[in-house]
Parts: structure tokens; C-alpha cells; sequence
């Protein structure tokens, strides 16, 4: 049989404060990524993108609804998910190349494979020479280059990001979405990636999937069928310009309905 890589099915969140008054961060959300998908997540502040995305990591409950990755349903976190942050989440007492080696070492991986696999992500993401630095020892960027490749060597099933460049100047940011496309146009892992950026988004993603304003929900996919290898030449082209508009005003809408 064959299924959608991941599934959301009807996932709901509503969060209780302490005097018991309710906030519905997600209305019911139906969405279905296929296997090598690239999406990119936009909407409105406080939307609830990365609530959706903290539920497929198993770091959150859904209030109702469930999620399911490759026929089975999502109980909790798991190695299949593999999941980047905005804030830089390195063990600060580990090595660059420890803290890409501890997943692997979590789940008994034997050393020879974690030497080979931290190896070929220290090569891909650039930080050849750097392995013995501690983290507060690198810049941002290379810090973030540090998670991904943490992130990548665990081989998930699913990468998920939440605005991992968001912290970073423009030129590091555009180096960072370079160097994650061209991982990904070699390895195809199925990627669900939040950002606030539109540029971004479309730079990225095969599908971008447009939040509602709080309570989110999402509201409308637009593909993106730009080839690869993309560069940030892309970026000027009209083709590029006029899907950029089509994207901004549906966020627009969505802004203005939340004030």
C-alpha cells in the first residue's frame, strides 16, 4: 500500500491558560507531503507553524488529530524526525564533530560508521578543519552548519526545520540556503521547513504550503516549479518575482484579517 511519507490528519491545538481560559493556536490541519518533498511553511506571526511542527517532532500533543510518518502513527520524538531550531541547540561542552557523532552514539551506532558519517556532513556542510572546535568557538552560521549536519548524519526520515537561518545576517543566510539546496538535490530527504521570509520559501521549496492568521490552519499550497541546481540568481528573475507577489499578497490577506 502505498502512503504519503507524512500525514496530518486533523491535527487541533489548543492551549489552556491558568485560569482555564482557552487559545486555539491550530484549527483541524489535513496535510499530506510525499517522499522528497521540499515545503516550505509561511504565514502570519503566531500563526502556529511551528506548533505544527513541534507536534510532527513529537515535542508536542495535539489536542485532537494525529500524525503519521510512513504508515505509522507519531507517539512521541524519534530518530526518524530530524529537527533544526532558529536558536543554536549544541552540546556546548562537545566538539563540532562529537556533537555530530551523539545521535549516532545514542543509539549504539558502531564508531568506524560514526567516524564515516560525521566525516561526509563536516565535508558537505564546509567545516573540514573545525571538527575539534567547541561551539563557542564558531560563528553562528557555522554553528547552524554544525546542527544540520547533527541533524543529517541521523539519517531521519524527515528533516524539520524551524527558521534555522532565521538569526543569521543576509550573506551567511543566502550561503546557508545554497549549501541546504544542494544537500538536498544530492540526498533528497523529505524536508518541512518554517520561515517568515518569502524569498526564502520559494527559493527553497517545491510546494509552499500558506498558513491562515491565529488559528492557523493551512490554507492553500502553491507549487514552485523552478529546476534544479537553483542559485540566488533565481532570486531576479521575473518568473520568480511573479510568484513572489502572488505569495505576498496571500500573506498580506492573512496578515490583515488578524488585525
Amino acid at each position: 500500500m502505498h502512503y504519503p511519507k507524512l500525514s496530518i490528519r486533523q491535527v487541533e491545538r489548543v492551549f489552556q491558560g491558568p485560569n482555564g481560559e482557552q487559545t486555539q493556536a491550530l484549527l483541524p490541519v489535513d496535510y499530506q507531503v510525499n517522499e522528497n518533498d521540499f515545503i516550505t511553511i509561511l504565514g502570519p506571526s503566531g500563526c502556529g507553524k511551528s506548533t505544527l511542527l513541534r507536534i510532527v517532532a513529537g515535542l508536542d500533543t495535539p489536542t485532537s488529530g494525529e500524525v503519521w510518518l510512513d504508515g505509522e502513527r507519531v507517539e512521541g520524538p524519534g530518530a526518524d524526525r530530524g529537527m533544526v531550531f532558529q536558536s543554536y541547540t549544541l552540546f556546548p561542552w562537545l566538539t563540532v564533530e562529537q556533537n555530530i557523532r551523539f545521535g549516532l552514539q545514542e543509539r549504539g551506532i558502531a564508531k568506524a560508521e560514526q567516524k564515516a558519517r560525521s566525516d561526509y556532513f563536516i565535508h558537505k556542510v564546509g567545516l573540514r578543519g573545525f571538527e575539534q572546535h567547541f561551539p563557542r568557538q564558531l560563528s553562528g552560521g557555522m554553528q547552524q552548519r554544525t546542527a544540520i549536519a547533527r541533524a543529517l548524519a541521523n539519517d531521519p526520515k524527515v528533516l524539520l526545520m524551524d527558521e534555522p537561518f532565521g538569526a543569521l545576517d543576509n550573506q551567511t543566510r543566502v550561503m546557508m540556503q545554497e549549501l541546504l539546496l544542494s544537500i538536498w538535490e544530492a540526498s533528497r530527504k523529505t524536508v518541512l521547513f518554517v520561515t517568515h521570509d518569502i524569498d526564502e520559501a520559494i527559493f527553497m521549496a517545491n510546494k509552499v504550503a500558506i498558513f491562515s492568521a491565529r488559528p492557523g490552519r493551512i490554507k492553500t499550497e502553491v507549487p514552485v516549479d523552478f529546476p534544479h541546481p537553483r542559485d540566488y540568481r533565481l532570486k531576479t528573475s521575473p518568473e520568480f518575482m511573479a510568484l513572489k507577489a502572488r505569495v505576498t499578497e496571500e500573506i498580506r490577506a492573512e496578515t490583515m484579517l488578524a488585525h
